[in-house]
């Protein structure tokens, strides 16, 4: 059960992530957290049974026609391609942290995670928040309508590309990690680093400029905020949700 928490201002980088591949092996029930997660500071977000902790991108409740607990797993039902409205968010509040979750996706699903989510008026999540993208990489591949690069698996939306990426088929369990620490960021895929950036740097600056948040003054500003989940209008599902703030004082 996801406990009401606002994550302390981060400081410099720290080497505390190292031990995250042995807290995870230590885990033997999906949505739970072993004796050492807890003593190491995790926070499951999901605990299998309800969507408790979690409420929609600008309303109070959780849009139940999009997110539901379904057999230990937070369902994004969504199939008719709508995409108003749908999206999830923590109620709790994060600054640095080390992120872990399962997802997959079905045919032509398309989700994402956001990090550091603040509502804005007049504003969605994609346009104020960074996102690890989720999706069925071979089926939008193959429609062949767009330049999927930096639109895969573990890439950082529009932004940065994998060099390369290891991901199960679809229909099957992948498992994703984001770790912010201060301004640096990195994602991963079944236990392979996708990209690498610094947040607010001159490279980073200069993509942000040349993509789509080029004209969102408020796209990944804020030092803190939600986790948050994208409807896309597609089915996906998410287990085994859960979080360490780093660089608490």
């Amino acid at each position: 059960m996801l406990c009401a928490l606002v994550a302390a201002c981060g400081g410099e980088r720290t080497n505390d992530t190292a031990s995250v591949d042995d807290v995870v092996a230590t885990a033997t029930a999906h949505n739970t957290l072993s004796v050492e997660e807890q003593a190491a500071g995790w926070i499951l977000l999901f605990d299998g049974h309800s969507s408790e902790g979690w409420r929609g991108y600008g309303r109070d409740d959780l849009p139940a026609d999009s997110w539901n607990a379904v057999n230990g797993e937070l369902a994004g039902l969504s199939s008719n391609g709508n995409m108003d409205g749908g999206d999830a968010i923590t109620v709790a509040e994060f600054t640095d942290f080390d992120l872990l979750f399962d997802f997959k996706v079905g045919p032509e699903g398309n989700s994402g995670i956001f990090y550091r989510v603040k509502e804005t008026p007049d504003k969605g999540l994609w346009q104020v928040a960074a996102e690890y993208q989720v999706l069925d990489d071979p089926a939008y591949i193959a429609m062949g309508t767009m330049d999927m690069k930096t639109h895969l698996t573990g890439d950082n939306y529009d932004l940065h590309s994998a060099a390369e990426r290891t991901m199960n088929p679809t229909g099957e369990w992948n498992t994703g990690r984001i770790v912010v620490d201060g301004n640096h960021v990195t994602h991963w895929l079944n236990g392979h680093i996708t990209v690498e950036f610094e947040l607010y740097s001159d490279e980073w600056e200069q993509l942000v400029a040349k993509s789509k948040f080029g004209v969102e003054e408020f796209y990944s500003r804020a030092p803190s905020g939600s986790i948050g989940l994208q409807d896309h209008g597609t089915p996906v599902w998410y287990r085994n949700m859960k979080i360490r703030p780093l660089n608490e004082s």
